[in-house]
């Protein structure tokens, strides 16, 4: 190879980008092992020195951040989920106490927004809310890794993900909330909202549901799970359809508010009384929660937290410096919708 070895010549010769060799070589938790140690050896083989110049360069922020927060798009027009506003809230308030900007963009699920934000250069890191389905998001979040962008988001934290996330603790809620319903004499308990992998946010409540219901000798009946996105409209058309199974329940375990909310309308639509004849909970103890009739019981996750972590997190990166998943617990809140004792 003539001239200077350039961290270019070392990204062709290991078939990754220029930005994913100068992360490897400050050490960045983003690059894998492997990935490294292929990096590593075509260093050595090249005699690649580092040109600390070049590196300081490179090295300028735009003082900014930026948070991509993602419209469903579902017949209801992109109404977004108010948990997300209460955390946006957070965000841009740790933002500022950490003196950077925020740069707020809504995203649609079908656009190319990780080559979009990755590549224009308007912020030092990314903020992901709302990515929704997580398998059809995850190889778009490896390029944003593999590219060097660096990137937190909320959500599941998983063992195999590419990136750094920050979650609530969605089993140990999700048994909360259906141990509480089973201490309420509830015995036939429908869970309402996506058990798979697609969603693990709600498949680990689900998870936490199916564990609560174990521990007291119950099983978890097919028929008593109905798929539902986190809408008002999904979780009213998801009860009609749980209705449809025609089998008995006394219990419903919303995986969000929002569907909770749906089904509480359904449930009045057909002349089912909350909590008299069917108990009600949820999840993400929105602020509606609390000002539906009867008030719904929920679990809380800590927004102001979850903001500051996310923000702690992405500086580290923008830093160099290693950063780590983060798992928040979770905490129930019982409000009248599920109280049929006492």
């Amino acid at each position: 190879m003539k001239g200077k070895v350039t961290s270019f010549d070392i990204a062709h010769l290991t078939g990754v980008s220029q930005s994913t060799v100068s992360r490897a070589l400050r050490g960045s938790p983003l690059v894998n092992e492997e990935t490294r140690r292929r990096i590593q050896a075509a260093v050595d083989e090249l005699n690649y020195k580092v040109d600390k110049n070049a590196s300081s360069l490179r090295a300028k922020h735009t003082g900014t951040l930026a948070l991509l927060l993602f419209e469903d798009p579902t017949a209801d027009d992109s109404h977004i989920n108010p948990f997300f506003l209460s955390m946006l809230g957070s965000i841009t308030r740790a933002s500022a106490q950490r003196g950077y900007d925020l740069l707020i963009s809504f995203q649609q699920f079908s656009r190319d927004w990780h080559a979009d934000y990755a590549d224009s250069k308007k912020a030092d890191g990314i903020i992901l809310l709302g990515y929704g389905d997580y398998l059809a998001t995850r190889d778009k979040l490896q390029k944003l890794v593999d590219q060097g962008t660096c990137c937190v988001r909320w959500g599941a934290v998983l063992h195999d993900q590419p990136d750094v996330s920050v979650g609530c603790d969605n089993v140990s809620g999700g048994q909360a909330v259906t141990t509480h319903l089973i201490a309420q004499g509830c015995r036939r308990i429908a869970f309402l909202g996506d058990a798979s992998s697609h969603y693990p946010e709600f498949f680990d409540r689900y998870r936490g549901h199916v564990k609560a219901l174990g521990d007291a000798g119950l099983e978890a009946e097919p028929l008593l799970q109905v798929n539902a996105e986190s809408t008002e409209r999904s979780g009213y058309d998801a009860l009609e359809k749980l209705l449809s199974h025609g089998v008995s329940f006394d219990a419903v375990f919303a995986a969000s508010d929002l569907i909770a909310i749906g089904a509480m309308r359904a449930l009045a639509d057909h002349g089912l009384k909350v909590p008299d004849d069917v108990a009600l909970a949820g999840f993400d103890d929105i602020t509606m929660a609390s000002f539906v009739n009867p008030p719904l019981t929920t679990v809380l996750q800590d927004t102001k937290q979850a903001g500051e972590i996310l923000v702690d997190n992405l500086l580290r990166l923008i830093r160099g410096e290693p950063a780590e998943s983060a798992m928040l617990p979770a905490r129930l809140i019982v409000r009248r919708s599920s109280l049929r004792q006492g």
